[in-house]
């Protein structure tokens, strides 16, 4: 009997592609190989060239299609087809997208291609699609790529290994900082303003004589596609550019068109980098629609190649200045353009640089292919000179080759083993025309190769000399320079960079569309504004809940803020423009600020009103304070008088601008007069004494003119009033006790 046996069960180990690995650890190696490759291989441009992998493999599929600028347009279907096909694996729509960028004005600087038909524009309008459009190289990207042939940058491998592709290009345009670049990768990104390509030269060959050289003694900032004005301070752009973080400020330019009359009208010719043209003008229209700058009537569009934006402003009165300077804080007509310097180094390691690190990567990395196609040419001299030789050789003994070449069945073996000849000299021989067999070739050949010979020499002392390898960059950063000068027209700058003036507080009459209002606060503190000034004496605009009554109504400007005074000496601020219609009865004021339930409110009154007003207590203790210091910032109020236990803030008098002394009169009926001078002017604080009591306390204060005497309504509905124009019984010095008033005076002892 036989026993079987039973094989144990698989294990992953023992599975060909499996493995038996944490969940967490084969995660995070997986992430990280992606992350890696999003930042190298995607997102982060290289600091020599300046360029990703997309536009280096667009450029290099378009050279290879020969699509020179001198040569005619080829379907962008055809360059993208090229692209996804042999370098990059990607979608058609991404690397449209980046050919797409690589040709508009407006969004690079110097573009890298010449595109024909609708390539998009500043408005937001997205391009044709690749099969109606088409496209060249430009000058900038033939520069750029110039050197490739000599060997200025190695070649790899495609990723299916069919191809080659350059790792990098050589040319000499400082493409990294002149179009700049951003990307966003894993867990870092990189965003770069363009500059002036002639400043970044000139700043380079500097940097070449000497290293410690300030660029930004030649760089004066971003010089974007679009114009526009850089404001921040000279100090602030050299801390940007020392750390390679930071932001710069970029203003729209516009300038104040006279249309006669008195009447203007400004119009915007540039607008800040990256902000599409249509949205900005959707977004001011916005504004116009909200009021929010009453200041502000109409915005038009008038753009054809040449950006026109006319703004209108609500009267000529109007500061232009001021209009702007509004704008600029409501939308983007004024916008920061961040600097985040982040790219692959010469080893391909992600690193933030300054702008002295990036021009001085960028120029070794010129040197290296200097070197690079200085040792390509004396190999290409070489392999010339070998050549050459043999030709002379061959003249010289020109019957004796033709008598080999004549009778024997192998004539290489024999020619080299009897005139010492290679074997790539004998077989350039062999393959000579009979038209080159002319006497004078050989003075020509003899010629060459001196010259060979010649150059051959000053080359090698250019790879053995770092002062003649400085030189001839320098020459050559020269031609670079002549051809992206300040006076060409694709060299000179747009961008403006000029310090802004301190901002400017803007008014609120600015923001706010300045209407007449009524405001009415009732007893119980429900408050509400009616559009206009109506009268307040009638009864039928002036209605309550039941068992509510009229507590505050007075005119008011809907540009106006409203002080609300509470008896705990807390003050409260509301915005005019902010309060409920006057439909119903309005809402609780308490839902507005943060009053307690159980403070009464002693008085609302406009800022406006008055520049200072007289505080007092009930128990007879005073300040004056500056109005506009009353104004709180938040719900929570701010704390004006601080009364004493037992006391709580009782009147809020507003000033006028000639008042010169105080009338204050107590509950125990006894009226005091002293001069205004006598009162101290407070921020915070109990005050001091006005009046003294024996019994009761204040009922009431007044500021007046001591010389127009001091006036009392007569009461009922006469509406007259009485005048006490010697008031010499009742002054006395703050904090006397008083005297009875003058005969007639109200019972209610009011004022």
């Amino acid at each position: 009997m036989t026993t079987e046996t039973i094989d144990p069960p698989a294990t992953p180990d023992d599975i060909p592609g499996q493995s038996d690995t944490p969940f967490d650890t084969a995660l995070s190696e997986r992430y990280l190989v992606y992350a890696l490759s999003t930042i190298t291989a995607r997102s982060l441009p290289d600091v020599r060239d300046g360029l990703k992998p997309v536009h280096r493999r667009l450029l290099w599929a378009m050279r290879l299609l020969r699509l020179d600028p001198n040569q005619g347009y080829k379907k962008c279907a055809r360059v993208v087809g090229d692209v996804i096909g042999k370098y990059h694996p990607h979608g058609d729509q991404s690397v449209y997208d980046a050919m797409v960028r690589l040709a508009q004005d407006f969004a690079l600087r110097y573009p890298l291609v010449d595109g024909q038909g609708n390539f998009g524009n500043i408005d937001g309008d997205n391009a044709a699609a690749y099969r109606y459009t088409e496209a060249r190289l430009t000058q900038v990207a033939i520069d750029l790529m110039d050197g490739i042939d000599e060997d200025g940058a190695d070649l790899k491998p495609t990723y299916n290994g069919e191809e080659e592709e350059p790792e990098l290009f050589p040319g000499l345009f400082p493409n990294l900082l002149a179009n700049g670049a951003s990307g966003i990768a894993v867990g870092m990104a990189t965003s770069i303003p363009p500059h002036n390509a002639a400043e970044l030269i000139d700043a380079a060959v500097a940097m070449i004589d000497d290293p410690e050289a300030d660029p930004l003694a030649f760089v004066q900032g971003p010089d974007f596609p679009t114009g526009g004005l850089v404001v921040d301070s000279p100090a602030a752009i050299a801390e940007t550019y020392a750390t390679g973080r930071g932001s710069f400020r970029v203003r729209a330019r516009w300038e104040i068109e006279d249309q006669g009359r008195g009447t203007w009208q400004i119009v915007v010719t540039q607008i800040p980098y990256g902000i599409q043209k249509g949205k900005l003008i959707e977004a001011i229209a916005a504004i116009i629609n909200d009021k929010k700058l009453p200041i502000l009537a109409d915005v038009r569009d008038e753009s054809d190649s040449a950006i026109r934006l006319v703004i209108e402003p609500r009267s000529r009165t109007v500061d232009p200045d001021l209009l702007m300077e509004s704008l600029y804080r409501l939308c983007d007509l004024e916008v920061r353009v961040p600097l985040n310097l982040n790219v692959l180094d010469a080893q391909r390691t992600p690193r933030v640089m300054s702008l002295k690190q990036a021009l001085q990567a960028w120029i070794d990395h010129q040197f290296v292919v200097l070197q690079r196609r200085t040792r390509y040419r004396l190999g290409k001299i070489a392999d010339r000179i070998e050549l050459l030789d043999g030709y002379i050789i061959a003249f010289l003994n020109l019957d004796r080759v033709i008598e080999i070449i004549r009778t024997e069945d192998e004539p290489k073996p024999v020619m080299v083993a009897e005139f010492q000849l290679t074997d790539r000299q004998a077989e350039a021989i062999l393959n000579m025309r009979l038209r080159q067999l002319r006497r004078l070739e050989e003075m020509e050949l003899r010629r060459e190769r001196d010259a060979l010979n010649a150059e051959r020499g000053g080359l090698e002392a250019l790879l053995a000399s770092d002062k003649l390898q400085k030189k001839r960059l320098k020459a050559d950063l020269a031609v670079i320079g002549k051809r992206y000068g300040r006076d060409t027209a694709l060299g000179a700058r747009r961008t403006t960079i000029a310090e802004a003036a301190p901002a400017r507080d803007i008014p609120l009459e600015a923001m706010i569309e300045r209407e007449p209002i009524t405001v009415i606060l009732s007893q119980r503190g429900w408050i509400r504004a009616m559009k206009g000034h109506i009268d307040l004496a009638s009864s039928d605009a002036l209605k309550f809940k039941e068992g509510d009554g009229p507590g505050f109504a007075f005119h008011a400007q809907t540009t106006d803020k409203l002080l609300l005074a509470a008896e705990t000496g807390r003050f409260y601020t509301l915005g005019a423009d902010k309060l409920p219609g006057g439909r119903g009865f309005g809402e609780p004021v308490r839902l507005m600020i943060d009053l307690d339930s159980d403070a009464a409110i002693v008085d609302l009154f406009p800022v406006s009103r008055s520049a200072r007003v007289l505080l007092a207590a009930s128990d007879g203790r005073g300040f004056i304070a500056q109005a506009a210091e009353l104004v709180a910032e938040t719900r929570k109020g701010k704390t004006v008088m601080t009364p004493r236990p037992g006391a709580k803030l009782h009147c809020v008098r507003a000033l006028a601008a000639d008042a010169d002394y105080v009338a204050v009169i107590g509950d125990n009926r006894k009226l005091l007069v002293f001069p205004l001078t006598e009162i101290t002017e407070m921020a915070r604080g109990q005050g001091g004494q006005l009046q003294r009591y024996r019994d009761g306390g204040l009922s009431d204060v007044k500021g007046f003119v001591f010389a127009n005497g001091l006036s009392w309504a007569m009461g009922g509905e006469s509406g007259r009033t009485r005048t006490e124009g010697d008031l010499t019984p009742w002054r006395a010095a703050r904090g006397a006790a008083g005297r009875l008033p003058p005969t007639g005076f109200p019972r209610d002892n009011r004022f």
